[in-house]
C-alpha cells in the first residue's frame, strides 16, 4: 500500500501539529483533525478493498492449480503475485511445483515456497515450546490481607527489643527471667451423695388423735 501526495501532506501536518501544539490555533486543530478521520476512513477502505482481492486471487489460484499442469503458465504468475500479498504456500502449491520443476520459474518458486514453509513450521514449533505467558498483576492492585493470629502492638515492641538484643554480645544480653512453674490443677470435688426420696410417711405424717375431755366433776368448794 503506498501513499498519495494528498496522504502525505495530511501526515505531514499532523506530526508536525503533534510536536507543535502550541503553534496552531483553535480553527487549524480542528481542521487537521478532519483531514485525519478522512484519511484513517480511506485507509480502511483501502485494506478492505485489499482483503477482497486477495481472496479473489486465492480463489483463482485454486482453480488454476487444480487445471493442472494445462494451466501451468497461467498458474505460476498467480502464485508469484499472491506470494507477493502475503499468502503463504499451501501443501498442495509445494505438490504442485514440484510436478513443474523442469520449468525454470517452478523451480525458483518451489526454492521461495519451501523457505516460507519453513519459517511457519518454526514459528508454530517456538510458539508451542514457549511457556504460557503468565499476567503480572500491578501492585497497586494487590490486596493486603491480614491472617490471623498476627502480632499485636505490645507483640511487636517486644519483637523490636528481642531483634536488638539478638545482635548484641551474647555476654552483654540480658537474663531472661526464671519461667514459673505451671499451678497445680485443683482435685476435682467430691461429688456429694444424692438425697433420699422421702416416703409418703415423711411427706404427709399422720396426725396425732386430740385428747378426749375430761369428765364433768362437781366444783370442789374450798374453805378459805
Amino acid at each position: 500500500m503506498a501513499f498519495g501526495v494528498e496522504e502525505l501532506r495530511v501526515l505531514r501536518r499532523a506530526l508536525a501539529l503533534a510536536l507543535r501544539p502550541e503553534t496552531a490555533s483553535a480553527e487549524e486543530v480542528a481542521e487537521e483533525v478532519q483531514d485525519c478521520l478522512r484519511l484513517a476512513e480511506s485507509l480502511d477502505e483501502a485494506m478492505r478493498e485489499g482483503a477482497r482481492l486477495r481472496a479473489f486471487l486465492v480463489a483463482d489460484l485454486a482453480r488454476y492449480r487444480a487445471a493442472l499442469p494445462g494451466t501451468a503458465t497461467g498458474y505460476l504468475a498467480l502464485l508469484e503475485e499472491v506470494l507477493g500479498s502475503g499468502y503463504r504456500p499451501h501443501p498442495d502449491d509445494l505438490a504442485a511445483l514440484r510436478a513443474l520443476r523442469g520449468n525454470p520459474v517452478a523451480a525458483a518458486l518451489l526454492d521461495r515456497c519451501q523457505v516460507l514453509a519453513e519459517q511457519d513450521v518454526r514459528a508454530r514449533l517456538a510458539r508451542r515450546a514457549a511457556p504460557p505467558a503468565v499476567p503480572v498483576v500491578p501492585a497497586s492492585r494487590v490486596r493486603l490481607t491480614a491472617l490471623p493470629g498476627g502480632l499485636s502492638a505490645d507483640d511487636a515492641d517486644t519483637g523490636d527489643v528481642v531483634g536488638s538484643a539478638a545482635d548484641q554480645d551474647p555476654a552483654e544480653r540480658p537474663e531472661k527471667p526464671a519461667e514459673k512453674p505451671p499451678a497445680p490443677e485443683p482435685a476435682p470435688a467430691t461429688p456429694k451423695p444424692p438425697r433420699p426420696i422421702p416416703t409418703p410417711g415423711e411427706v404427709f405424717p399422720r396426725r396425732k388423735p386430740s385428747p378426749a375431755p375430761p369428765p364433768n366433776h362437781p366444783r370442789q368448794l374450798t374453805a378459805v
